[in-house]
């Protein structure tokens, strides 16, 4: 399989400088240039930052309430039941995961753009997914499917003179049963599995026009754990349908807008390096082609031999200071 044997040697050392001959593949790694290209996305770090006391004020913001009247509780009595997929595990293999992945071709090229690049991309992939999804959450204040289990976890029911439920479950339960659309899970794991998804396609060119097909199994993966994350929410009555599709569609979405800052399309000749990469080789080259010209336009003349057979050479000299030692 050609293909294969192309994917893999993709993360030698030697495939870079073979991209860009005469380049030094080692040349941008963390040593050298990371304190360089962090300074440069000083302002971006910062801005995460930010993104993240958004996040933990959406987090600990009070949902919407919405009216849950008895007719409405029929579509709401489903087993109240734990997470298959638990919370704790969510940032695990939608951001660490995909970081080690990260890490193993950084180790294999040496390209700390592509490292340092990859890394903010999915930050900022899931950072906004979970505002966005946070915010939205606590604005509709759908109830989810467990709902009744966590309102009247005794089963009995109680309702004020306007047909509303009057909860008596705990408090942070009937808080979170308010938080159906969208599902968290399901946006968190398109942000960063999907981004993981084009960081890979982008890698092994999975669409180079060369009708490997089989490539599209190593960028499907990350997607179906992806999916199979929003049916287990389904599964386990935490979610209806209409949340997970629309969990997947926000963070597939982010997680596009974010890898296409850093990296072109996957679809482009360029779509396995970061853009900060290619203009690194495009300073390179006019440094060095600036520095040969430099060279070009010394002059070096060399004068009659002296005594003992050498020649004199004169460098950067004058014309009226060469024509003056000739005549001595």
């Amino acid at each position: 399989m050609a293909w294969w044997r192309n994917f893999v040697s993709f993360f030698s050392f030697r495939s870079s400088s073979s991209r860009f001959q005469g380049s030094d593949a080692a040349a941008h790694t963390i040593k050298s240039h990371g304190a360089r290209v962090a300074k440069k996305h000083l302002h971006d770090w910062l801005i995460l930052l930010l993104l993240v006391v958004i996040e933990v004020i959406l987090v600990s913001v009070h949902p919407f309430y919405r009216y849950v009247g008895k007719d409405m509780l029929t579509d709401l009595k489903f087993p109240f039941k734990d997470n298959t997929v638990p919370v704790w595990s969510v940032p695990l293999y939608a951001v660490i995961l995909p970081i080690f992945i990260f890490l193993i071709v950084y180790i294999r090229r040496r390209d700390v753009y592509d490292f340092h690049h990859a890394i903010l991309g999915l930050l900022f992939s899931v950072l906004i997914t979970a505002i966005i999804t946070d915010a939205i959450k606590n604005g509709v204040g759908r109830p989810r499917p467990n709902f009744f289990w966590r309102c009247f976890p005794d089963g009995i029911e109680a309702y004020d003179r306007t047909g509303n439920v009057i909860c008596h479950g705990k408090e942070s339960e009937i808080r979170e049963g308010h938080k159906s659309f969208p599902s968290g899970h399901t946006s968190w794991s398109f942000a960063g599995l999907g981004f993981l998804a084009l960081y890979i396609s982008g890698k092994i060119q999975a669409f180079d026009g060369r009708g490997h097909v089989a490539k599209l199994c190593l960028v499907f993966l990350p997607l179906l754990g992806a999916a199979l994350v929003g049916v287990s929410r389904v599964n386990d009555y935490w979610h209806h349908w209409q949340d997970v599709f629309a969990g997947a569609i926000i963070g597939w979405v982010v997680s596009a807008f974010c890898y296409l800052q850093f990296f072109p399309p996957p679809s482009n000749n360029k779509g396995w390096g970061p853009y900060a990469y290619f203009i690194a080789q495009e300073e390179f080259y006019s440094s060095r082609d600036n520095a040969a010209a430099a060279a070009a336009q010394s002059v070096v003349i060399v004068d009659a031999p002296i005594a003992g057979g050498q020649p004199r050479p004169f460098h950067n000299q004058t014309y009226h200071q060469m024509e003056m030692g000739a005549a001595q």
